[in-house]
């Protein structure tokens, strides 16, 4: 009964309404499981701030979610992982996330951008003269920024996370190179740990969204904070970073195939996947090799970078067109993920649709307005502790 009260006890207030300790921390359980880099303390409770501060400007306009929509949109929330939605909340049930902690965080989400787009959509006029300029700056574009990093992935299981965890928190404070590159070949499951995580150039463009920002916040020597990727964490060490050529535009989606290979990284799994290698040059070859397989064994999609789980998109950012990775294993590393780049697709200047551009000015026009309107609604706000 101790325990519950203390679940329930007030966390924080806004404007005197009232965020559990309950809730708090069920949010940052759930940004745990969406691998959420940063200090999930802190993301979650200004997470839960501005949902409530959302909350209290929406009931001014007496706006609710259908059920019926509410089941929509978290069905293709679990569709963006890869899963039915019974099988997204068995898996949150599992981690220890309620069921009304994604309701509360998907339908705060969908009312807000509805709100948003209904408040301020009239206002936002996106003119030919404003689509012809951002179509210049697309061009105009001559250099891209470049970035040298060393790479430490370390295998964290379930048996193995806490130990996992701990040597990762340990490698986080390393500043020296050396010693980044001593801790890669000792406790790196990827293969560059034989030349002690060391990678090449490459286009800061190629790294997930979520990833970039951690990376250009270091100076060089730094290390990121630990990363959660399934099954295991994630570190980079900022070796330098510079200006060159840019030959085409950030992707705006990746083309991608997933190949499964039944018995992990075992030497037969390890085999066969030499021999798919040896027999395919593009994504197309795939599907000769799946031939006659179950339809799942091979998955071929096309994704903003943004919507690409953190491992893959880690694997995809070092590959060119045609190239494969088998670094990653699926179902409690039984199955061994042979991964290939399709393509990068790019909206250059000559090629992007101006209507597809409008639609991203127009975007881009309501997320600033959305974002300046929470600055004032939290200036003006009462908030405890």
């Amino acid at each position: 009964m101790v325990v519950a009260q203390g679940q329930l006890a007030p966390a924080i207030t806004v404007n005197d309404r009232v965020i559990t300790q309950y809730e708090l921390n069920q949010r940052e359980r759930l940004l745990e499981v969406f691998r959420t880099p940063g200090d999930l303390r802190e993301v979650a409770r200004n997470g839960l701030i501005e949902d409530r501060l959302k909350q209290q400007e929406m009931a001014r306009f007496n706006l609710r979610l259908s059920d019926e929509a509410l089941q929509q949109e978290l069905e293709a929330f679990a569709g963006r992982a890869d899963l039915t939605l019974p099988q997204f909340t068995q898996m949150l049930s599992q981690e220890g996330v309620d069921i009304s902690t994604l309701q509360d965080f998907v339908s705060i989400g969908v009312q807000w951008r509805d709100f948003v787009r209904g408040r301020f959509g009239r206002s936002v006029n996106i003119s030919d003269a404003d689509v012809e300029r951002a179509q210049a700056r697309q061009g105009a574009g001559t250099t891209q920024l470049e970035v040298l990093l060393t790479e430490i992935i370390i295998a964290a299981p379930p048996e193995r996370a806490a130990a996992a965890q701990q040597a990762a928190d340990q490698i986080a404070q390393m500043r020296s190179f050396a010693a980044f590159e001593d801790a890669a070949r000792q406790v790196s499951a990827l293969p560059s740990r034989e030349n002690g995580g060391r990678l090449d150039w490459l286009p800061i463009d190629n790294y997930p969204p979520q990833l970039r920002g951690l990376i250009l916040s270091l100076e060089p020597g730094e290390v990121t904070a630990p990363i959660n990727i399934p099954n295991g964490i994630a570190l980079f060490q900022l070796r330098g970073q510079r200006e060159a050529a840019r030959p085409v535009q950030p992707p705006v989606s990746i083309d991608y195939a997933i190949y499964a290979i039944p018995g992990g990284r075992s030497d037969a799994g390890l085999r066969q996947a030499a021999q798919v290698r040896d027999q395919v040059d593009t994504c197309d070859d795939l599907y000769g090799v799946a031939r006659n397989q179950p339809a799942e064994v091979l998955e071929r999609v096309t994704r903003d970078p943004s919507d690409i789980s953190s491992d893959v998109a880690i694997e995809l950012a070092r590959l060119d067109p045609g190239e494969v990775s088998t670094n990653l294993t699926r179902d409690n590393g039984e199955t061994l993920v042979f991964l290939m780049l399709c393509a990068r697709n790019n909206a250059g200047a000559g090629s992007a649709d101006p209507e597809t551009i409008r639609g991203q000015l127009r975007s881009q026009r309501l997320t600033a307005l959305s974002d300046a309107l929470l600055e004032d609604l939290r200036a003006s706000a009462i908030i405890r502790p």
